[in-house]
């Protein structure tokens, strides 16, 4: 059975002016096509799960129940977590099950709830083996210079989810989008997960998102990652999940194709980003209020583009 996952509700006339230079398409290949839906066509997407796999029937019940969200108020969804957080604070922080239980996982997870998934890959190697489980292969913001990290994952054919490091500006993310086009990449999006200001503080600077737009990439907001203070809370990164909602509901106004959430059903337990999680049974709370928002946006207002004060605009 087909999920229903493309939005619901009609885009406006003249619907081709809100769409991204490319459109990605998260499709299922199996005989089944359980999902078919695009990522920047005007619609509003979410990628969402816990930081890490925990356990199996933790990422069962928070693919599903986010799944249920979504279907009922017209979002694509895809199902995300990490086989192995590499990049921990500290040596003592949980990774994760590893590269083979994690992908056996996320495989299963992907049966059983009928969603695509994305995880992330931290080494060349990684980037074939995974994308044999996954629909969607994500670069982690700390390693979106490493070439031929680009490279392996554009080389598997699968949709790239890239995140821009904290450390880079959005308009050099074009060197970025330059090198998975040159490995083969025919679908990338670009994600904004914030920016250091000083030591243990992140930023928003929500003009990067129609920067990274200009690329020709649909653009994705990660919420969760840019309420973080890395490296605050004594060998773990620290945050303030309170700050979620105001800066998804900037970014969608602002003209996101997709948002990053990363969720929870018991934060104060879970093995890695607790202070950033949104709590599961708010989810639907939060999703709601951005889908309406959305479908303000694109019915009145459309995407806003760097073009609106130039002299092509008119009077």
């Amino acid at each position: 059975m087909r999920s229903s996952c493309a939005p619901e509700r009609p885009l406006p006339e003249g619907g081709a002016a809100l769409r991204s230079e490319e459109i990605v398409r998260i499709r299922d290949d199996s005989p089944e096509r359980r999902w078919d839906f695009p990522i920047g066509a005007g619609g509003l997407a979410l990628i969402a799960g816990p930081c890490s796999l925990e356990t199996p029937e933790l990422g069962l019940e928070i693919a599903e129940t986010v799944r249920d969200i979504c279907r009922s108020l017209g979002l694509g969804y895809i199902f995300k977590a990490s086989f192995d957080k590499a990049n921990r604070t500290s040596l003592a922080g949980f990774r994760g099950p590893g590269l083979d239980e994690g992908l056996e996982q996320l495989a299963e997870i992907r049966r059983r709830a009928s969603v695509p998934v994305l995880t992330d890959v931290h080494e060349s190697w990684q980037a074939e083996r995974a994308a044999r489980y996954v629909d969607v292969l994500q670069i982690p913001a700390f390693l979106c210079r490493q070439t031929d990290l680009l490279l392996a994952a554009a080389a598997t054919g699968r949709p790239l989810h890239v995140k821009k490091a904290q450390f880079l500006s959005p308009l050099d993310m074009r060197h970025v989008v330059e090198k998975c086009r040159a490995g083969g990449a025919s679908a990338l999006m670009l994600c904004e997960r914030g920016t250091f200001m000083g030591y243990g503080r992140l930023v928003v600077d929500m003009t990067s998102l129609p920067v990274m737009r200009s690329l020709g990439c649909p653009v994705v907001f990660d919420a969760t990652h840019s309420v973080q203070a890395p490296g605050a809370a004594n060998g773990a990164s620290g945050g303030d999940r309170r700050f979620v909602l105001p800066l998804a509901r900037s970014a969608v106004a602002s003209g996101v194709d997709a948002l990053f959430l990363e969720t929870h059903p018991c934060p104060e337990r879970a093995r890695s980003d607790g202070p950033n999680l949104v709590p599961l049974h708010r989810m639907r709370y939060l999703l709601e209020q951005l889908a309406e928002l959305h479908h303000f946006m694109v019915l009145n207002l459309g995407y806003s583009s760097l073009t609106w004060a130039g002299p092509e605009a008119g009077n």
